[in-house]
């Protein structure tokens, strides 16, 4: 009878979490606020009535910089119908120190056309819903429609791994832009 019980509880936990992860896409966007070089805050519902890619990457990953390339060449594509990336800095668990202080020398190096900021692991944690004992994938990419709702993310439980690929994102991108907000 306790094996039953116990399978019981685990069959309903199992069905409790398909059900919540199936709910996280689409979602309305929680708030973020991003720090920008130069000691200012960019708030993510500023960007309202345009469609935004956020790259949660790290400095130093040459994954997380060959995607921040490749939106930037997006942005240069479609930034006059409404596209937006923009770039999250956060520190690797291992490296909390840094503050974000590589980000003005990455954006002049790579010549990047668009926001990128810092934020802390935390703020990034919560944001993506993620708990601190779950593998952390970089970059994370989580695309937001006009009215501000959360339509594609590349990390987590609904992951899209296509989001990494320029012309996949392009797609939808260009889908999103038609829909309006």
């Amino acid at each position: 009878m306790r094996k039953l019980l116990a399978l019981a509880t685990v069959a309903i936990a199992t069905a409790s979490a398909l059900v919540w992860s199936a709910a996280l896409v689409p979602r309305q966007s929680p708030e973020l606020a991003i720090a920008v070089p130069g000691g200012s805050t960019t708030e993510l519902s500023s960007l309202r009535g345009k469609v935004v890619v956020l790259e949660f990457l790290f400095v130093k990953s040459q994954h997380c910089l060959r995607v921040a390339t490749m939106l930037n060449e997006l942005h240069g594509e479609a930034a006059l119908q409404g596209f937006q990336p923009v770039g999250v800095v956060f520190d690797p668990p291992n490296d909390t120190n840094s503050h974000g202080e590589l980000v003005p020398a990455m954006v002049d190096y790579f010549k990047l056309t668009y926001p990128v900021g810092y934020a802390t692991k935390d703020v990034v944690d919560a944001y993506l819903g993620r708990s601190s004992n779950e593998t952390l994938n970089i970059p994370q990419l989580v695309v937001i429609d006009r009215a501000g709702t959360i339509r594609a993310v590349s990390g987590g439980r609904r992951a899209d791994l296509t989001l990494e690929d320029a012309a996949a994102l392009r797609k939808l991108i260009a889908t999103l832009l038609k829909e309006g907000g």
